[in-house]
């Protein structure tokens, strides 16, 4: 019912504005073409002005209204230069976006038709074509040049101390590994993936490195000021890891691992009193569209101390250990000192 009242809202909208556009043409007809026409120009020139005023009033009210409003202050080093790039960025093209638009209203405005001038046509000039296009290509280059700059410093080699985590997005959630005691991630095949029989990564038992590899769901801890090296890869199909308040995104691709690494800033609780917010929490989300699902696949992201993380990692079983029971080896203690994983 709904549906068919808005159809008819629709067709009485379009019944209104083609009577009018008919009355309009009517009047045109009685007063003149000529003079209905240079009529019409004045109005559509005088609102082009009205447009131009508007609309870059309106650009400053939004860009002032949402400042510092949307992500705030970014929680990674990492997210401070590509803040840095965006800004660079958006100040090239700002400028260049207010100098056009003013041109094209005004032009439009002032150089309106009349029978005292005469348009001035020329079909070619190499030196405005030169302009034209050898000013854009080199702002393109600069930003180009700054955007390869800070995508290598984030997918390059981590320092040696980062932590290691292995991230795994699954249809729908992520499933996080960290290295034991031995600092090395033990070996997985996917065909030993089996969530009822709590393998959900395919760990190989018969490798000793899987023995101390402690798996959680959806909840990842990593230590601030402390590099972090996410290794990421998918189960199933192409999700992507977005981390929007560290400024980071890389997708998890099946059967090809990627990589990024970042510092964190701010410890979780630090966070909430920035914001003021007492329910605040880092998230991992998924930014590709993965499935009917995919709105749910969020992770909780805790930034802690060190003492925090070590007294967390000290607390959880590793993998092995709850797969086997009481066949598993007493495992050594966790060692978060220990960062230098090795798949």
């Amino acid at each position: 019912m709904s549906t068919l009242f808005l159809l008819l809202i629709l067709l009485l909208g379009f019944l209104i504005t083609f009577q009018i556009a008919k009355a309009s043409e009517y009047v045109g007809v009685l007063k003149g073409e000529k003079k209905n026409f240079e009529q019409h120009n004045r109005i559509n020139g005088f609102l082009m002005i009205v447009f131009l005023v508007l609309g870059l009033i309106g650009v400053y009210y939004c860009n002032e209204l949402y400042r510092g409003k949307i992500l705030g202050e970014s929680a990674s080093k990492h997210g401070e230069e590509i803040d840095r790039m965006l800004y660079i960025t958006i100040a090239i093209t700002g400028v260049v976006f207010v100098i056009t638009q003013i041109l094209l209203f005004w032009f439009a405005y002032k150089y309106q038709y009349s029978e005292k001038r005469k348009a001035h046509y020329f079909p070619h000039d190499n030196r405005l074509e030169v302009v034209w296009t050898v000013v854009p290509a080199i702002a393109l280059t600069v930003l180009v040049g700054f955007g390869l700059f800070y995508w290598f410093r984030i997918t390059g080699e981590a320092p040696a101390d980062a932590l290691q985590i292995e991230v795994t997005g699954k249809q729908f959630g992520w499933i996080f590994r960290y290295p034991g005691h031995d600092a090395t991630f033990g070996k997985k095949y996917y065909q030993n993936i089996s969530d009822k029989d709590n393998n959900s990564l395919g760990l190989i038992w018969d490798d000793a490195n899987t023995h101390d590899d402690v798996v959680v769901n959806n909840e990842m801890y990593c230590v601030v000021n402390r590099p972090v090296k996410l290794i990421i890869g998918s189960r199933d199909v192409i999700h992507d890891v977005g981390l929007v308040y560290f400024r980071q995104k890389m997708d998890a691709v099946p059967g090809t691992p990627t990589t990024l690494w970042f510092t964190p800033k701010f410890t979780t609780e630090e966070m909430k009193k920035k914001l003021g917010n007492p329910d605040f929490e880092y998230e991992i989300s998924c930014d590709q569209m993965c499935g009917k699902g995919h709105y749910t696949m969020r992770g909780v992201i805790k930034v802690v101390s060190n003492e925090e993380f070590r007294l967390w990692l000290a607390k959880q079983k590793p993998n092995y250990v709850m797969v086997m029971g009481d066949k598993a080896a007493p495992a050594a203690p966790a060692d978060s000192t220990k960062t230098t994983a090795k798949n």
